[in-house]
């Protein structure tokens, strides 16, 4: 008797629990409802089957429980109950999979109108890329993807030289127009989804799949991979923001095109050192930073990683925060590199700075910090020197009390909090598995000793 209340308890609290429950889907923002719908019917048939089979195991509990000289019938077989059962699974089972067949035959059936973008998957970040005007992409290899052809673009091919190439996490659609994404991954498997969007597909390495969708509400909404992919899976973030037609178009026109970011010339180091006189003011005139101005070392620090820093705080993106004094700080110096140009100047400049290891100034438990920096090294390499790929720069030889609070910046979400920092918000994320003070504090010894 006790085995058939818990069955039935189970039962009530189940619906109960369903009824009064907060959560639910997300607000649909495409096309898509009949997957909800198919969804709702799978849920409904399935709900029944749970609520059915409990009450009847309750049922048989009481009806068949012991009772003294009770004898049990020997009944192997029961037609009528067989054809029942058959023919109530059989429509089950049919009421769950036939809705799924239409959407399946709409979701393999691309409007011909569609906008095509190509989303990128990678370890652990999400890239973008649109036809130009001739509406046609270039070729891609992975043999030739490298730091500075990261989409791994074919430059010999003409239908590629006016491709739009977004190395950032956010992608733009337009409202109310079918798109179909082409997704690419680079390295392992990946999953690109947008819950409002309700479709989602595997990226499969060496091959290209898709899906379609028709956005019905502007809005931002998080991307999100749901394949299993490395340490970082769970913060390989991005964003599709859905916008009216008018301000897709003058989101795309801003975006560079292939040919553009070629015909970039490399910064000029004598330039260069002629607009680093206002930096050299806080970060030394080599580059090796001054403690007692809050400015690190940037002599040896990766080019990549200082443009997109100077490119940070010039957008706001880092150094808007109001509890980040230092950042805050150094925005408006940033803002004195008028252009690209500039930038590329003072950075091909940094790099011609000697590189010196920053003086050790933290203390701490080498071998703890060791294990916990196994954790690290999946990103900014077992010898500190960054992993541009991965988006992690390098530690090792810089500043170690400038690395300590920024660590405890991320954690305090005094950096990384801005909604287009993707990168940062990632270190956010890894930065609270360090539990306390004296971790970061192992963990940068021990980073002092590579």
């Amino acid at each position: 008797m006790p085995l058939a209340v818990v069955l039935i308890l189970l039962v009530v609290g189940s619906l109960v629990f369903h009824v009064l429950s907060p959560w639910t889907f997300t607000e649909l923002a495409s096309n898509w409802g009949m997957i909800d719908f198919t969804i709702d019917i799978t849920f409904w048939v399935t709900g029944a089957v749970f609520v059915a089979v409990n009450l009847f195991m309750a049922y048989c509990v009481i009806k068949f429980r012991h009772k003294k000289d009770a004898r049990a019938t020997y009944e192997p077989e029961n037609k009528k109950l067989e054809t029942w059962l058959t023919v109530l699974t059989s429509i089950g089972v049919a009421a769950m999979l036939t809705p799924g067949l239409f959407v399946w035959a709409d979701f393999v059936n691309v409007p011909e109108e569609a906008h095509v973008v190509e989303a990128v998957g990678q370890q652990w970040h999400w890239t973008y890329r649109y036809p130009g005007e001739d509406g046609k992409f270039g070729e891609v290899d992975a043999e030739r993807i490298n730091a500075d052809n990261p989409f791994g673009m074919d430059p010999d091919d003409p239908n590629g030289q006016d491709d739009v190439l977004v190395y950032h996490p956010e992608a733009h659609i337009p409202l109310d127009k079918p798109v179909k994404w082409l997704l690419r991954s680079k390295d392992v498997l990946h999953n690109f989804t947008v819950t409002e969007f309700r479709v989602k597909m595997d990226l499969v390495p060496g091959m290209q799949t898709f899906l379609w969708l028709t956005p019905t509400r502007t809005g931002r909404f998080e991307v999100l991979c749901e394949e299993l992919c490395g340490i970082a899976h769970f913060a390989m973030r991005g964003a599709v923001i859905v916008d009216e037609q008018d301000d897709f178009d003058a989101w795309l026109d801003a975006q560079p095109t292939f040919a553009e970011i070629n015909a970039i010339p490399a910064g000029n180091a004598a330039v260069g050192a002629a607009q680093y006189a206002v930096c050299s003011a806080c970060h030394g005139q080599q580059g090796e930073g001054l403690a007692a101005l809050n400015a690190p070392k940037i002599a040896g620090q990766s080019a990549w990683y200082l443009t997109r820093q100077l490119n940070g705080y010039k957008s706001g993106a880092r150094g808007a925060q109001q509890d980040d004094t230092y950042g805050r700080q150094m925005a408006p110096m940033a803002a004195t590199l008028v252009d690209a140009a500039a930038i590329a100047n003072v950075v091909a400049h940094i790099q011609t700075l000697p590189d010196e290891p920053a003086p050790a100034t933290i203390e701490g438990n080498v071998e703890n910090g060791g294990r916990a920096y196994r954790v690290c090294a999946y990103c900014h390499a077992g010898d500190g020197s960054g992993i541009q790929a991965v988006n992690a720069p390098r530690l090792a030889g810089m500043s170690d009390w400038y690395l300590a609070r920024q660590m405890q910046n991320f954690k305090d979400g005094v950096r990384g909090t801005h909604p287009s920092d993707f990168y940062g918000f990632q270190m956010g994320l890894m930065a609270n598995t360090v539990h306390d003070e004296q971790a970061i504090k192992d963990i940068i010894a021990y980073i002092n000793t590579l």
